[in-house]
């Protein structure tokens, strides 16, 4: 099975018939657990946020440091190299990371219950100038384009298109901009840039990448991902596996740097969370005789903590000690 390309606004403003076939599409492809998006995302404002982006990580390494956030568990501002570490490895990945989310304001039940995931952003303005301002309305713009990828996605399952966009409105979604050095500089060749692993998540937006890197396991092997010039990989997550009882896979992918590959590698992805106290239940469309229930219920937040705690990002427990 190939990943497919699709085109977001035909879906939007085409015929019956052109929606169909992109909603179509979209779930072929998604049995590799990715899809290739044509979108109308600006892609100046792209190449300013991998301008500024590059810029933040070519910091020293002690004013980078600043923007760490005690207790975030990773959710929030600066996180170091060779902190988190795939759920099924024993070996970091080579990565440094700058995390933001869309602040919640005071008195707001979700930020009250979940402070670590809704509290005020952590950016570098301190040391570029108008950065988070950049950033946060970048994390708006992506979040707007995974709600509209959703839709396709719940017609496809046969509920209403605005089904998971009502949870991801308010959801903890994450923008995570990611600096993969050039492995020459990796301590040891034990290391990749990000070991194999899914996504918990519901569904990950990456509108560019600067360089090679990403791959997407398949039946027969591992396979580049390589989208269309200007086109967004979307790829799901486990949680979109339990609301789907299994039929939606998620997306299994690594970033590794090929033979002879030079240089560094920077990338800006979106997770697209639910709000934590949505409960992850399959939706009855997905429960048959013949796909009988395969998932018991827990809910976003409780789900996202248990993973937290496998990629090695609790601060004060960390599953290995680097």
């Amino acid at each position: 099975m190939e990943i497919l390309d699709v085109d977001l606004l035909a879906f939007e403003r085409g015929d019956r018939s052109a929606r169909q076939a992109v909603v179509d599409g979209v779930m072929k492809s998604l049995t590799t657990g990715f899809v290739y998006v044509e979108h109308d995302m600006s892609i100046t404002m792209i190449d300013e946020v991998y301008g500024r982006l590059e810029e933040f990580f070519s910091l020293p390494q002690d004013r980078k440091d600043t923007y760490k956030v005690a207790g975030s568990n990773g959710q929030t501002g600066y996180t170091g190299l060779l902190v988190e570490t795939a759920a099924i490895a024993d070996v970091p990945d080579f990565k440094e990371m700058l995390n933001w989310s869309a602040p919640r304001p005071k008195g707001h039940p979700l930020r009250a219950q979940y402070p670590f995931r809704y509290g005020p952003p952590t950016l570098p303005d301190d040391d570029i100038a108008g950065m988070g301002e950049l950033l946060l309305k970048f994390h708006d713009i992506v979040v707007a384009l995974q709600i509209r990828v959703s839709r396709i996605i719940a017609v496809g399952l046969g509920l209403h298109e605005s089904f998971f966009e009502a949870m991801l409105t308010d959801g903890a979604n994450l923008t995570r901009a990611i600096h993969y050095p050039a492995m020459d500089q990796a301590p040891d060749e034990q290391h990749v840039w990000a070991a194999e692993h899914a996504d918990i998540n519901l569904i990950t937006a990456l509108p560019r990448a600067t360089a090679a890197g990403l791959q997407v396991r398949v039946a027969h092997g591992w396979v580049d991902a390589v989208p269309p010039d200007d086109g967004a990989i979307i790829n799901t997550g486990l949680m979109l596996e339990r609301f789907t009882n299994g039929l939606i896979p998620p997306g299994f992918h690594r970033v590794v740097s090929g033979p002879g590959q030079q240089g560094d590698r920077y990338s800006v992805v979106q997770f697209a969370h639910p709000e934590p106290w949505t409960i992850l239940a399959p939706v009855p469309t997905t429960v048959t005789p013949e796909n009988p229930l395969r998932f018991p219920t827990i809910t976003a937040g409780d789900a996202l903590s248990k993973v937290i705690w496998e990629i090695n990002l609790v601060e004060e427990g960390r599953r290995l000690d680097n």
